[in-house]
């Protein structure tokens, strides 16, 4: 009997493995052949069992039927990961290399993981790929000394898995690596090769120990995300927006907000301390939160981390290795340029005053060292200074400003200066009169009556016939009105030694040739006592000697005023700040999958890098701000307090703004429905360009994903983000009225283009053009340290016996001077990896969206930039247009889009970057 079950159950066994000999699996088939002789040493037992014993052999050789079968029909998958490399590697690269290569080999690598855009349809879970390592990390990158390395990592997935929608990475090496870009390909699969647009710094697991999520560059509004891709984007957003606690590492990508709280120092001392900017008492956007504690003498300051540690941003809107490259240069040549000037500051207790132009010209020729006059004094007590000097000359001297370049005393000229503020740094405040005399919105019985100090006497004589009613009618008088915003610090500013400044008004007559020329500036200071009368003075264009030097001393106060108020209101609040926290709830709201991100990602780059950079040197107490301009300490007192009174953001887009000030008029009879009452008004006329292309940009983009106003309202992600950026971001304003509706796609297109044009073009208009058109310190004074002399007074008589001496003594000291010129020049300077407005997209080696649509559109908009930078370039060359042609006159290039590296005077990046 026992011989018999033996040859039944030798035949079932024969047959069963039969059935498998294509598996290949001797480990298997042996494991089923010891079961086999065991069975066959026990034949009583089988004997009362016969059946059970077939039937489990045969349901277990079934499932290795089965399970052969997947693994035969498993796809193969290839990934290749772009990472890039450091352009220049020191020694500890080299030592951080051979310990990575070490840890490799104990099994530390980089591990990543498909994730399919459906759920498995069994278990209703994420579909995973299974985990594999790239094994050839460290020959790859040794072999290739290029930029680029591309690692290759295969996959057997189901035919089921479908298309892949994210990779997971998980680093396990001992320092982070950049990581550009993935792309997935399948043989025989119905998706085509899959790209994932990273850019991105993958940390160590010891930094991080989740896995990155990246997903591909297909765009998913909320309501269209695959089953598969939901829990990950949810999962992603909630990991970048962080608990809100805790502080904040260099490796950490959290975005989160906080107030400008750590301006200042209050521990080392009740000078360096500086009020919170954000809250009731001085609204002001918020920033990127850190997460410092706070300091020891106040506990709503957040201490400071101070140069040259890092200020912590979100890993990713660090700069990269060539932008930091590009601006620790910039910063080498700033602390060479005010090395020496700060070492005489602080061995000599007077403040070195220019004596003559020819000195301020000697910085562009032989440098800092001829130009003070004092190296024997320098070098007898800090001799290794001439040591610096003489290894360091190109670098102490700098390069002529570009105002000078075609007419070198053209700054003297009214035309000029009335021609700045249509074409130069700030042309942004200029705005028609609508009312004479110009009334102050100050309070009456704090700052005394409202009415200007200029009466119709003063400026008829200057209108070519016209009474000052029929030239406001006309529209022919504007007028630069910096009253309001300085006057309530002006006592506080006098208080200070070596800072002078006064509330002014300038009013310009447009005439028949499309100039502006200044007829009248008023000179304000507070009363004495309030409510009082304000002593002030209006001088009007000169007609004799002494009163030439009163007039340039009085354009040189207004020129101070259009500088603080360009850099503290228009170039940082109104670009940089205000922005902030726009960047920061679309990181927190909205995916990288969100078509809208997609739109404004290229637009979010370093901004929030160089905001944290200015946190720390340049608006912060004692910082370059304060030392270089009039209001010192209260530099950041006056952006708050126009923030709370004038922002308003329905504003800021460029047709707005010009609505506001007056000098245009819509007119849909006319090329951008608005009608420019100065017509030839570079700025203006080249930012119209720039912005309906922008415009028209947007709006085809919205379009696509936008079909009408349902569509806009139940996007989860894009209401959160606009109610975050409003609610929170802007807290301390969010019941402002104006606040424009976010409900139809025409709504959205309207928001994202003025973002677009404030981070692009606005900022690069007020930005690229600080050291060639204001770096010549007499044309453009940030910074006075006297007033106008009153008469009967020895003050009075020393300028009369030596006004070019008085002038000078006005003027920022040497050490304000060059501090302020190192500054600039760096902050005017061009990245060599600056990416401009209307640059192709699609040239990048992983497209940043797999919409062929929005591919196509973003090219024409190249193509329409192209097309208004070639305009542009037309119009600079057209004598009828006096502001930007002409003898000795500058073109007008800031809007331009295109630019190489360095200062150019020209070039508008897609970004707030520096």
């Amino acid at each position: 009997m026992a011989s018999v079950i033996q040859a039944q159950s030798t035949s079932v066994f024969l047959q069963q493995r039969s059935k498998v000999s294509s598996l290949h699996t001797p480990t298997l088939f042996f494991s089923e052949q010891r079961r086999f002789r065991r069975a066959c040493t026990q034949p009583m037992r089988y004997m009362k069992k016969k059946p059970i014993i077939v039937a489990a052999i045969s349901e277990e050789l079934d499932m290795v039927k089965i399970k052969t079968e997947e693994v035969t029909a498993k796809t193969k998958v290839r990934a290749a990961l772009t990472v890039r490399r450091k352009h220049k590697e020191d020694i500890k690269d080299a030592i951080a290399n051979n310990l990575e290569a070490l840890s490799i080999m104990m099994g530390k690598n980089v591990v990543l993981e498909l994730i399919s855009t459906q759920l498995d349809p069994k278990t209703r879970k994420l579909m995973r790929s299974g985990e594999v390592a790239i094994k050839d990390w460290c020959e790859k990158r040794n072999r290739n000394k290029g930029e680029h390395v591309v690692y290759a990592v295969e996959f057997m997935v189901d035919p089921a898995f479908g298309e892949p929608g994210a990779v997971t990475v998980l680093n396990r090496h001992q320092r982070e690596f950049f990581l550009e870009s993935i792309v997935v390909e399948g043989h025989g699969v119905k998706w085509g090769p899959v790209q994932f647009a990273c850019d991105s710094w993958i940390q160590s697991q010891k930094d991080l120990a989740t896995k990155r999520i990246f997903f591909s560059n297909k765009p998913y509004l909320p309501s269209e995300t695959p089953h598969g891709l939901k829990e990950l984007r949810e999962k992603e957003l909630s990991d970048l927006r962080g608990d809100g606690t805790g502080v904040r590492k260099m490796s950490d990508r959290i975005y989160d907000y906080a107030t400008y709280n750590d301006l200042g120092n209050p521990d080392k001392g009740l000078e360096f301390s500086r009020p919170a900017l954000g809250g009731e008492k001085l609204p002001y956007p918020r920033r990127c939160r850190t997460g410092r504690p706070s300091t020891d003498t106040n506990m709503y300051a957040e201490s400071r981390v101070e140069k040259p540690h890092p200020i912590y941003v979100p890993r990713d809107e660090a700069f990269e290795e060539l932008k930091q490259g590009a601006f620790s240069a910039g910063r080498l040549r700033a602390v060479l340029h005010t090395l020496i000037p700060s070492l005489i500051a602080n061995i000599s207790a007077d403040t070195h005053n220019f004596q003559g132009f020819h000195h301020i010209d000697n910085l562009y020729k032989e440098g800092l060292k001829l130009k003070l006059g004092l190296q024997e004094h320098l070098f007898k007590k800090i001799p290794f200074v001439q040591k610096i000097q003489e290894s360091s000359e190109g670098m102490l001297r700098y390069d002529t400003p570009r105002i000078l370049s075609k007419d070198k005393f053209a700054w003297l000229r009214d035309d000029e200066f009335a021609r700045q503020t249509v074409a130069g740094i700030n042309p942004v405040n200029i705005e028609r009169m609508k009312v004479f005399p110009p009334m102050s919105q100050l309070d009456p019985a704090v700052y005394g009556p409202p009415e200007s100090a200029i009466t119709e006497e003063h400026i008829t004589c200057h209108l070519n016939g016209l009474t000052v009613q029929q030239a406001m009618d006309e529209g022919k008088l504007f007028m630069l009105d910096y009253h309001d915003i300085y006057l309530p610090f002006v006592d506080r500013i006098n208080a200070m030694d070596g800072r002078k400044s006064y509330g002014t008004r300038t009013i310009f007559f447009l005439g028949p040739h499309g100039t502006l020329k200044p007829i009248a500036i008023e000179l304000g200071l507070p009363p004495s006592n309030p409510g009082g009368p304000r002593p002030s003075m209006v001088l009007t264009p000169p007609c004799d000697a002494t009163s030439n030097w009163l007039w340039m001393l009085a354009k040189a106060h207004v020129s101070s005023n259009d500088a603080g108020v360009h850099q503290l209101v228009n170039h940082w609040l109104r670009t940089h700040a205000v922005m902030e926290p726009f960047i920061l709830a679309a990181h927190r709201q909205l995916s990288a999958m969100h078509p809208v991100y997609k739109l404004l990602h290229p637009h979010m780059r370093y901004t929030l890098e160089i905001n944290a950079l200015a946190r720390q040197s340049l608006i912060n107490a004692e910082g370059v701000i304060e030392a270089c301009f009039t209001p010192g300490p209260y530099c950041m007192e006056i952006s708050a307090v126009y923030y709370r009174q004038f922002w308003r953001f329905d504003q800021e887009s460029l047709p707005a703004d010009l609505i506001r000030r007056g000098v245009a008029v819509e007119d849909p009879t006319m090329p951008h429905g608005l009608r420019l009452l100065i017509e030839d008004y570079p700025y203006a006329n080249d930012g119209l360009l720039l912005w309906s292309e922008i415009q028209t940009w947007v709006d085809s983009y919205v379009s696509l994903y936008y079909p009408d106003a349902s569509r806009v309202q139940s996007d989860t992600e894009l209401q959160s983000w606009y109610k975050e950026s409003v609610h929170v971001g802007h807290a301390d304003l969010r019941n402002a009225p104006w606040w424009p509706p976010l409900s139809t796609p025409a709504d959205l297109a309207s928001i994202l283009s003025t973002l677009i044009w404030l981070a692009s073009a606005q900022h690069a208009a007020l930005n690229f053009g600080q050291y060639p058109l204001g770096g010549y310190v007499p044309s453009r004074p940030p910074l006075l340290r006297r007033l106008l002399p009153d008469e009967n007074t020895n003050e009075y008589a020393e300028f009369l016996a030596d006004p070019h001496r008085f002038f000078l003594s006005a003027m920022p000291g040497v050490l304000e001077a060059t501090k302020f010129m190192a500054v600039v020049d760096t902050l005017s300077t061009h990245s060599p990896d600056e990416e401009y407005l209307g640059e192709d997209w699609s040239k990048n080696a992983v497209m940043w969206t797999s919409d062929k649509r929005a591919v196509r559109l973003q090219r024409e908009f190249a193509a329409s930039v192209s097309r208004a930078e070639h305009e542009i370039s037309k119009w600079n060359s057209d004598p009828a247009k006096r502001n930007r042609c002409g003898a000795g006159v500058l073109p007008y290039e800031l809007l331009a889009p295109s630019s190489s590296p360095g200062v150019t005077c020209r070039g508008v990046p897609n970004s707030i970057s520096i």
